[in-house]
């Protein structure tokens, strides 16, 4: 058989029959992401996980209460949680830098010398003006931050911008997962035909974001994606947050946060999976199938 003949095949298997799903099964990985954002999304995000749905979590190490957070995942080893990658800044009112002394990276910097801003004009101008190795000299002094914590993550994966936003940045996170023995999030094409005819298990379906779906009848929205889930792996990206007072007058989005916490940890949304039949699965099955790939090929 030749090499596109092997390649077709391997596309043609799901990524959840990759991790030991019947082709039935709908598969589902609900992560919680800005973990370490600030305090009221991470008490959401670990009650989200310890009573709700969720199932792991993404940690930004550059934000202001990431100690706190990393102090929580040691305190639970059992909650798996990835590394979401960041280099822009949502705040005004708490600005995080990079871990990288800024005269390192100065293509990630805007005019003023800060982070750009996630706004899709912020995430544009940082993309078009980003050096690959800098990114690198960032995104890696992320990885050891958590490392030298003495926490071991599940994945990598990236905050406002998908697949990392250009392809050569997706291609370096993804050499550097299969270096450090962890999985990527890939959601979009063609990045995630590309790890298919690899054998590397991503998503089957398009990717869920919650700050994309209407605050007005949410929940019922999300109870009808879950009844209407295709067969094979899919993953939400979920961003909880007990919308306390501080939350609301530091963050535009807190009431994205606030219904999403509501609906993960609704008894309703426990009891409809459970009549739906859904796997709720986290990064570790995927982290294993990409730690035996080991290097790239």
């Amino acid at each position: 058989m030749d090499r596109r003949a092997i390649e077709a095949n391997v596309t043609s298997v799901q990524s959840s029959e990759l991790l030991g799903y019947a082709p039935d099964v709908r598969v589902l990985i609900v992560n919680c992401d800005d973990f370490g954002m600030y305090d009221d999304i991470n008490a959401a995000v670990i009650d989200s996980i310890e009573q709700g749905i969720a199932s792991s979590c993404s940690l930004m190490v550059p934000c202001s209460s990431a100690l706190s957070a990393m102090q929580l995942l040691r305190a639970r080893p059992s909650i798996p949680f990835g590394i979401h990658l960041t280099l822009v800044c949502d705040s005004t009112h708490d600005r995080w830098g990079p871990l990288t002394a800024k005269q390192t990276v100065p293509s990630l910097l805007d005019d003023a010398g800060e982070l750009f801003t996630s706004t899709p004009l912020g995430c544009a101008e940082l993309l078009a003006r980003a050096r690959l190795d800098e990114v690198e000299l960032e995104f890696r002094a992320q990885i050891n931050a958590v490392a030298d914590a003495g926490l071991t993550p599940t994945h990598l994966d990236f905050h406002c911008l998908a697949d990392g936003g250009r392809e050569d940045i997706l291609d370096l996170t993804i050499a550097l997962a299969l270096e450090y023995g962890v999985a990527t999030r890939v959601w979009l094409e063609p990045g995630r035909e590309k790890m298919r005819r690899r054998g590397l298990p991503v998503t089957d379906h398009g990717f869920l974001d919650s700050f994309a779906l209407d605050i007005d009848r949410k929940s019922a929205r999300y109870a009808q994606l879950l009844r209407d889930l295709p067969a094979g792996l899919n993953e939400w990206a979920v961003h909880p947050s007990v919308g306390g007072e501080g939350s609301q007058a530091i963050d535009d989005g807190w009431r994205v946060r606030r219904t999403d916490y509501e609906f993960l940890t609704s008894r309703e949304t426990g009891e409809l999976l459970q009549q739906e039949g859904i796997a709720v699965i986290d990064y570790r099955a995927v982290q294993e199938v990409w730690s035996q790939i080991g290097v790239p090929r």
